[in-house]
């Protein structure tokens, strides 16, 4: 396993985007707090300038009987905002599935400047397109083996891990969406995604490098045998033990890892029962909160488990090779707060958990092909349930919802098959990191972009910027 001190960097930025959060709800009680005080003693902000500069930062935050989010749905009709929509969403879902990150953050722009949807309600629409492409994703890898190992191209031992706390996050991240204002949403969404974007570039010109090496040692190595005058094969970067022959495809039956798969339906089944039960409580209530709190015990008890068998060596993570058979406490615990981190950005902000899967996959070793495989896998869990969740909280209108889920499945498809192509005739599978890459910075720029240019129309009329109120929220 690689050296787990280098990564502190990123450990750190995730701890403070936690410490961000919990900041935010301590400034929601502050408020409660200074206004009690202010209606029982008659405390006026004269009176102490600092606790009035507080009172009023306060109240720009969080005014419980103000919301600033009205949903915008346009008319569904055949015009040129369709037809420009359909092919930016069909070459977001097409990079999307290839880099393993889903697309939304193509998806979530389009929908909001050329579609016209508040950004809300494009934020919805994003997931269910996710999750249209990642289904399709899936079943074109479900038959598709490891390009070194004699396993699945899908590592069913390293989603177990990570897909239950992804959903957790998923859970959290939604309700975040409801709270959180645009601005704040924006912010966390430029830092996150300039980072994560810059380290996979650097990763994916490591393995340009380390392809770049092998296909000259291939090239020589014919030459002294053959003469040259021979195209150098295409052989895949080495991950681990070596099997004798590739075997591209198999059947499903045979490729998949049923007990792994069972608990991972397990997971997503039991999170759907407590979100139809949900549905029938009132928002904050009681039984609101424990069928909330009850989705804790079933993510956390499920990735333990997973968790405790890696250490013990009782499981591999096999697609990272020898890498994945010696597992720290502190490596298993970080990797798990990324799952959750994962969830959190992709239920606030509409998209799939892959812009911080994948880059996290590939610095575990794992090949550019078994990353995106596994992070679309683990993608097609959480985008389902959090479409469940937005659907029951009357986020999106269903006709949009159904046209562009089917682009976006069609146009994965295409673009899974285009580059399997590409990897075979160039021999380059960093083009699936670099695909990776440019995609999270074209996410940063576009909805980074129309983050500020929602901020500054807010605040040119002077509207709410706070936060929302959970328990009035009106779905």
């Amino acid at each position: 396993m690689a050296d787990f001190g280098p990564k502190w960097k990123v450990l750190r930025s995730v701890l403070m985007v936690f410490f961000n959060f919990g900041l935010a709800l301590v400034f929601v009680e502050a408020e409660r707090g200074l206004k009690l005080r202010e209606e029982v003693t008659g405390f006026s902000g004269t009176e102490d300038s600092a606790a009035s500069y507080l009172l009023k930062a306060v109240n720009f935050f969080w005014k419980s009987d103000r919301t600033g989010y009205q949903h915008v749905w346009p008319e569904m009709r055949f015009d040129w905002q369709i037809v420009v929509g359909t092919i930016v969403g069909f070459c977001g879902a097409a990079f999307g599935s290839v880099g393993g990150v889903g697309g939304g953050g193509i998806f979530v722009p389009m929908l909001s400047l050329i579609i016209g949807f508040d950004p809300k309600s494009a934020t919805a629409i994003s997931k269910c397109m996710i999750m249209g492409a990642a289904a399709s994703t899936v079943y074109y890898n479900l038959k598709l083996r490891h390009p070194t190992l004699d396993m699945p191209i899908i590592d069913y031992d390293l989603a177990l891990l990570i897909q239950p706390m992804l959903m957790l996050g998923i859970s959290i991240g939604v309700i975040f969406n409801v709270i959180f204002p645009d601005w704040m949403v924006t912010v966390l969404l430029i830092i996150l995604f300039i980072g994560t974007s810059t380290r996979a570039f650097f990763k994916g010109v490591e393995t340009w490098k380390k392809e770049t090496i092998m296909k000259k040692e291939a090239a020589r190595h014919l030459e002294a045998n053959n003469g040259g005058g021979q195209e150098v094969e295409y052989k895949p970067l080495p991950g681990g033990p070596q099997k004798d022959t590739i075997e591209p495809e198999v059947s499903i039956i045979r490729n998949v890892y049923w007990k792994e798969l069972g608990l991972l339906v397990f997971v997503w089944l039991a999170f759907l029962a407590l979100q139809i039960a949900k549905s029938y409580t009132s928002t904050c209530s009681t039984a609101y909160w424990i069928l909330n709190l009850l989705q804790i015990p079933i993510s956390v008890g499920v990735s333990t488990y997973e968790a405790v068998s890696l250490y013990r060596g009782q499981k591999v993570v096999a697609s990272t090779g020898d890498q994945g058979r010696d597992w720290k406490v502190h490596q298993l615990v970080t990797y798990c707060a990324f799952g959750v981190l994962a969830g959190i950005v992709g239920g606030l902000l509409g998209l799939g958990g892959g812009f911080i899967m994948g880059p996290m996959f590939l610095e575990l070793g794992v090949p550019p092909q078994v990353s995106s495989a596994t992070a679309t896998f683990a993608m097609t869990f959480s985008s389902s349930m959090s479409v469940v969740e937005y659907y029951l909280l009357k986020r999106f209108p269903v006709p949009y919802a159904l046209y562009f889920v089917a682009v976006a499945t069609f146009a994965a498809l295409v673009g899974q098959h285009i580059v399997r192509r590409m990897i075979i005739m160039l021999g380059r599978a960093s083009l699936i990191i670099f695909i990776l890459a440019f995609t999270i910075f074209v996410s940063a720029i576009s909805l980074g972009g129309v983050g500020i240019s929602n901020m500054i129309w807010k605040i040119e009329r002077q509207e709410y910027m706070g936060f929302e109120n959970l328990c009035k929220y009106d779905a």
